[in-house]
């Protein structure tokens, strides 16, 4: 056989339980890193709307969910550094 008429050799990687665990593991921290975001903004919204806010019926709304604000915000910050105690404990 020439070279032009060999067939073509595909090489697939072998994925070993070790790598499957790290991409297992760098997506749970994916996921826990924009669960904190997502949640302290949340929160962040809902303590910061009172001033924003031009309906006097709205702040009074959002002035009422203080309770659930703090508790997005501090679980989100929660959330965040979970995350970057997991990423320091990896290096």
């Amino acid at each position: 056989m020439t070279q032009k008429n060999k067939p073509a050799t595909i090489i697939i990687p072998m994925t070993t339980p070790a790598d499957k665990q790290e991409a297992q593991r760098k997506k749970a921290d994916q996921e826990l890193l924009f669960k904190g975001i997502a949640i302290a903004l949340i929160g962040a919204v809902i303590l910061l709307g009172p001033y924003f806010a031009r309906s006097p019926a709205v702040q009074e709304l959002l002035t009422g969910g203080q309770i659930v604000g703090w508790f997005a915000l501090v679980l989100g910050v929660a959330f965040l550094g979970q995350y970057f105690l997991r990423r320091r404990a990896r290096r």
